[in-house]
């Protein structure tokens, strides 16, 4: 077994204390490769922010759990040659059942979600605790989730949205012992997160999708004071790079996202992680898309991948200064 405080990373417990004590959010970004890798601590080292690693069931199937692993331990020395020791997470995203989660436990990860939110609440409660009794004896802190987000994310699939019942919150925390809770209140996952008919155009002819239920956040920050609560499917696909990707060749149509104003809002209140993976990709990807239409005769990956990680950082380091309020909190 190898302990995450070995690999140098730390647990949620002091890092969301202090963000909704003050007022920010910590990033949740998702990685697969060394170039996500060093753009995310460059991003969060240079903005000094804390930062949460986040590893889905895809990344584990495409990089390997001990590769994601050892880039995590790399991550903590890396930051530490940039000049500033940041806390860094490694956290397990959407775990689809006990074992997955105690492997990755077991694997040196320091937080881990359990996603019940498919099963009857009953179910969701047995398997989330079990899930938190295991993780509190190796000081691991585990995430719940209540409600469930429409959209696709690796294996997580749902064609629809069911909002978080408030009225279930207290119960639900006091049972599992759970450290943090994931609620639905409208962000979905993807870049296709709502239909065209589920928004309105502004003068521009930009789709406006609908606002998050703020009343349902509301409700449950009463009944939940002061607890740790987290919004997955939060990227808000920058119009900018959908336009690049398409003018040099893709075909993303209709891509809406969460708008950061509405995020920052957020980030405000009791949320204190916000997940954010399909800004990241669409910034890869349009800046590689760009590079290839502009050199043909490039076959060196380096040479595309570089811009498309320097975009990443930028996008990123964007988000953790006006968007999330973590820039200066590490």
């Amino acid at each position: 077994m190898t302990s995450y405080k070995e690999l140098g990373l730390v647990n949620t417990k002091d890092m969301f204390a202090k963000a909704v004590a003050g007022g920010f959010a910590i990033p949740a970004y998702n990685f697969n490769n060394m170039e996500q890798m060093q753009a995310i601590i460059q991003a969060c080292v240079e903005t000094k922010s804390p930062v949460i690693l986040q590893v889905s069931a895809g990344a584990r199937k495409y990089a390997n759990g001990t590769l994601l692993r050892n880039m995590a331990k790399g991550a903590v020395e890396y930051a530490h040659e940039l000049g500033y020791d940041i806390p860094i997470v490694l956290h397990l995203d959407h775990g689809a059942d006990f074992e997955i989660c105690k492997e990755c436990i077991d694997n040196g990860f320091s937080s881990v979600m359990i996603d019940g939110s498919h099963f009857p609440y009953e179910e969701n409660i047995a398997l989330t605790r079990k899930v938190v009794e295991y993780a509190h004896k190796y000081d691991v802190t585990v995430e719940g989730e209540l409600g469930v987000l429409a959209g696709i994310e690796d294996d997580v699939v749902a064609a629809h949205s069911t909002y978080t019942q408030p009225e279930e919150v207290i119960d639900f925390v006091s049972k599992t012992g759970v450290d943090s809770l994931a609620i639905s209140i409208g962000t979905s996952h993807g870049a296709n997160k709502f239909k065209p008919e589920q928004c309105t155009r502004n003068a521009e002819g930009i789709l406006i999708p609908p606002p998050l239920r703020f009343d349902i956040l509301e409700e449950i920050e009463k009944k939940l004071p002061g607890f740790p609560i987290v919004l997955h499917g939060s990227s808000s696909v920058p119009q900018d790079q959908v336009a690049i990707i398409n003018a040099n060749g893709g075909a993303l149509k209709d891509a809406v996202g969460i708008p950061e104003e509405q995020l920052r809002k957020a980030a405000k209140s009791a949320v204190c992680k916000i997940n954010i993976d399909s800004d990241g990709r669409l910034a890869m990807t349009a800046a590689i898309r760009k590079y290839m239409a502009e050199h043909p005769d490039h076959f060196d990956p380096r040479q595309y991948l570089s811009p498309a990680r320097d975009s990443l950082k930028t996008i990123y380091m964007a988000k953790n200064k006006n968007v999330l309020g973590s820039a200066g909190q590490a």
